[in-house]
């Protein structure tokens, strides 16, 4: 049986896309909203069993008191947290907050779905990878976690970022190939590349992947020396 949950994010398009990913695999999303902010609002007007509270800056000053308020108000409500990578501070001030599960932004959407399910049945959700993670860096407090726009950077040439780029926009392969003077065979391909690059299985998760991290955004600024991404 499918979990009832609402899905909030700052970014819409991410919150769209997961809502869309959860419902195609059996899943009640009985909203997916933006900003994350609204989290407490939507819960109370929804009453899920499970909120995903997607955010992209889980150390910032006040970022998880819609958490706290819906573990006041509606305390039968669990609340997962999907962040960035690595993020040990936001992993400690999610549960701090109330949060009863933490999950990647990057995990699989399996992961996902495993971290919903335990959250309804009462039980902590976060891997034992991300909470040995946070304990190293809360262990070793000058270590600065690895940007995540680099990392991803890294791992595309330009002609994927330009792809991703128009991706995001909303072109479709025609125009993609077209912008870019090549062939739509050839457009496919690039597509399928970031998609397994990203880990992602969509062109709509690779751009809210994209949203998410600042990816285009920090390429570009240029791929500076901790991201020289080949041509």
């Amino acid at each position: 049986m499918g979990v009832r949950l609402v899905v909030v994010d700052d970014h819409r398009l991410h919150a769209e896309a997961l809502a869309s990913a959860l419902r195609q695999r059996g899943h009640r999303v009985l909203a997916a909203t933006a900003p994350a902010h609204l989290a407490a609002e939507a819960v109370a007007a929804r009453s899920p069993e499970v909120c995903l509270f997607g955010t992209a800056r889980p150390t910032a000053e006040g970022v998880f008191d819609p958490v706290e308020r819906i573990r006041r108000d509606r305390p039968q409500v669990a609340v997962v947290v999907l962040g960035p990578v690595p993020s040990p501070r936001g992993v400690a001030a999610a549960f701090a907050a109330g949060a009863c599960g933490y999950v990647r932004h990057d995990e699989r959407i399996e992961g996902v779905e495993r971290a919903l399910a335990k959250a309804r049945a009462g039980e902590v959700a976060v891997a034992p990878r991300l909470l040995r993670e946070a304990f190293e860096d809360l262990l070793n407090p000058g270590e600065q976690p690895q940007d995540e726009a680099a990392r991803l950077l890294r791992l595309l040439t330009g002609r994927e970022v330009e792809v991703l780029r128009r991706v995001a926009e909303g072109e479709d392969t025609r125009l993609i190939a077209a912008g870019m003077g090549i062939a739509p065979s050839t457009a496919r391909t690039h597509i399928q590349r970031i998609l397994v690059k990203l880990e992602v299985g969509s062109r709509l998760e690779a751009a809210a992947l994209a949203a998410r991290t600042g990816l285009l955004v920090r390429a570009a600024q240029g791929p500076g020396e901790d991201a020289a991404y080949p041509g």
